[in-house]
């Protein structure tokens, strides 16, 4: 299948010896940008795609689901996101990550989970203590000869914002960019990331600044990059169901003409390949579990883009998620996208 993917390289960002030609990249989220996501927003034109948080302990003891998050064949730019609280382990993953073909590695001091924080005191927790995170920062970039990359928020809360000291820190210790997303740990997803925050993080650095943090349209993305004076943008959310969204921004961003949608029967075409990613990459019972969140997820963009009604998406739905046998699931997803593509026509 051929995608739409930019393919104007007059601009782009270094990390290391990597020149990449997009500036919006796709997000890690826990049990969403798993191998086939990461391959298919990476074909779109995505600068960087990168994988869900593995903790660095299960990778370095062999743990399967940790195995299965850090895996990249096919992705192109590989990039490995690990987490953790002891320099040993951080360190010990991230060299089992380059051994495995990561071509990045990503410290995540950035989850809120309480399950992350709490428990281990890593992820947002590191905001609590920026000369462990320094040290952690140090442990990583030792330990491997590719480029490693830290993905933070602003801080705690809104009396430690730390983002801008850390970053600092963080050029110091070796790394080569810097993601914020514009919100503290407190504020979970709450409230509205503040952009201009992030800013005062690019005050303090010379290396790439990426802002993350409520970016859902085109027009988000020029005005997240101006106000937080970013380098390149980083899309969560947004890209829920539209792996291609990325990519077009990136291209929105150069060229500065909003892209229109990929038309409904490549959307189609993009579901159906990655639904077959799903049930290569987990078996087919889980496949077909993990694939539900995702038809969901592209069946409301696909109405958007054929300015269907929220009422209709529900009904395909309803009838596709309850559905257990993957042929079904192939069937159901096709009428669902001629039924869209019929009412626009209409």
């Amino acid at each position: 299948m051929k995608t739409e993917a930019d393919t104007n390289h007059s601009i782009g960002i270094n990390i290391g010896r990597h020149r990449l030609q997009s500036r919006a990249f796709l997000a890690p989220m826990a049990g969403i940008t798993d191998l086939p996501v990461r391959r298919m927003a990476m074909r779109f034109g995505a600068g960087l795609a990168v994988s869900e948080m593995i903790a660095s302990d299960w990778l370095a003891s062999g743990d399967p689901s940790a195995l299965l998050r850090a895996e990249g064949e096919g992705v192109g730019l590989h990039v490995v996101q690990l987490a953790g609280c002891e320099a040993r382990w951080l360190a010990e993953g991230a060299r089992i990550a380059e051994t495995a073909g990561a071509d990045i590695i990503d410290i995540n001091m950035g989850c809120p989970a309480k399950s992350v924080t709490n428990g281990q005191l890593a992820g947002a927790a590191l905001l609590r203590d920026i000369d462990q995170a320094e040290q952690l920062i140090q442990a990583v970039v030792t330990a491997v000869k590719v480029p490693v990359t830290l993905k933070m928020r602003l801080g705690w809360d809104e009396n430690s914002i730390v983002a801008p000291e850390l970053a600092c820190r963080a050029e110091a210790a070796g790394i080569a960019m810097v993601t914020v997303h514009g919100r503290t740990r407190a504020q979970f997803y709450n409230g509205e990331a503040d952009w201009a925050a992030i800013a005062r993080v690019k005050s303090e650095i010379s290396i790439p600044l990426v802002a993350n943090g409520d970016l859902l349209s085109y027009e988000d993305a020029s005005a997240m990059r101006a106000m937080a004076k970013a380098d390149a943008v980083m899309i969560g959310r947004g890209a829920r169901g539209r792996a291609w969204f990325p990519g077009y921004v990136g291209r929105y961003l150069e060229t500065g003409t909003i892209p229109q949608d990929p038309s409904l029967d490549m959307q189609r075409d993009v579901l159906l390949e990655l639904y077959e990613g799903w049930l290569s990459q987990y078996g087919i019972a889980r496949g077909v579990r993990e694939a539900r969140k995702h038809i969901g997820w592209t069946l409301e963009a696909a109405a958007h883009t054929a300015g269907r009604t929220s009422d209709e998406v529900k009904a395909w739905r309803a009838k596709l998620l309850a559905e257990s046998d993957p042929n079904r699931v192939r069937h159901g997803i096709c009428d669902a996208f001629d039924d869209f593509a019929w009412k626009q026509a209409a």
